[in-house]
């Protein structure tokens, strides 16, 4: 209750960097005990490293989406693969048990320390895996990035990777950002590859929820064509009308794979995931 009081008085601003020390000392104590007890290997990244990254466990989403990746986006062990916006390794680490020694990972990301962790301990020892900063600004994880996503490209060839998957990044994204992010992924898949993308989409059945107050996040601000939840930090987390997001896979030839997996994200009671999951495949 004084967490929920607290957050209404408090400038959103003020609040995210409270909030931020508290997970920052919680993540260190917990740290101590988790070196004390030998419950963390050398692939699983220190607590306060994963500060981006939620409350979700750690391993368990990452075995998550291995699945989907295999099951929904027909990854094979042999492909190459890139995972943009990369964190902290949470996808990259599993895919290392996967992907055969003739399979390649490329992942990149925007937050220094997290790919500098990822080099030092996941590359050192899977030399097919690898990782690169791009330094782009975003007003929530990177304030002082010197170029921005609307207008990046990635560094890879055309055509150059069997499958593309991106995790929880669009749900931080503002659209034109996006926008550019899915150009730029067409552009480097090869023909008749995948891509997996996740979101919270805005339809019928989840606005009425939304509305209904039955979601994770208040998305109580309403612009054309998506919503956020915090007006002063806007890619804290954003959803997309679904429509519009069905119009970008069209516009970059990505043919959609039907179903959509629907998210329990809004409350929705039959789900797969906690994020919407769309599997498309590159015309």
């Amino acid at each position: 209750m004084i967490k929920i009081i607290l957050k209404k008085i408090m400038p959103s601003a003020l609040w995210l960097r409270i909030r931020r020390i508290y997970i920052w000392n919680r993540a260190l104590l917990l740290d101590s005990l988790d070196s004390l007890l030998g419950q963390r290997n050398e692939l699983t990244p220190p607590r306060r490293k994963r500060f981006f990254i939620g409350s979700s466990d750690f391993q368990e989403t990452g075995r998550e989406f291995l699945r989907y990746f295999i099951e929904l986006g027909g990854l094979k062990s042999h492909e190459t693969v890139l995972d943009v916006g990369c964190g902290i390794g949470r996808m990259a680490i599993p895919l290392t048990k996967y992907l055969h020694k003739n399979g390649t990972y490329e992942g990149f990301d925007i937050v220094r320390d997290e790919i500098k962790w990822c080099q030092q301990n996941i590359t050192l020892r899977y030399t097919n895996f690898h990782f690169q900063l791009l330094d782009v600004y975003n007003k929530l994880y990177n304030p002082n990035g010197k170029h921005h996503a609307c207008e990046i490209k990635f560094p890879y060839a055309t055509e150059f990777f069997d499958f593309v998957f991106l995790t929880s990044v669009f749900t931080h994204m503002l659209l034109p950002d996006m926008e550019n992010y899915f150009s730029e992924c067409a552009r480097v898949l090869r023909t008749k590859g995948r891509c997996l993308m996740t979101f919270f989409l805005l339809n019928d059945g989840s606005i009425k929820l939304v509305d209904a107050k039955l979601s994770a996040d208040d998305f109580k601000y309403k612009f054309n064509g998506y919503r956020i939840a915090d007006k002063d930090v806007p890619e804290a987390v954003i959803s997309y009308d679904e429509n519009l997001i069905c119009q970008l896979y069209e516009k970059y030839r990505l043919q959609i794979v039907e179903p959509i997996q629907y998210g329990s994200w809004c409350g929705r009671k039959n789900f797969l995931s906690y994020q919407d999951i769309i599997v498309a495949v590159k015309n």
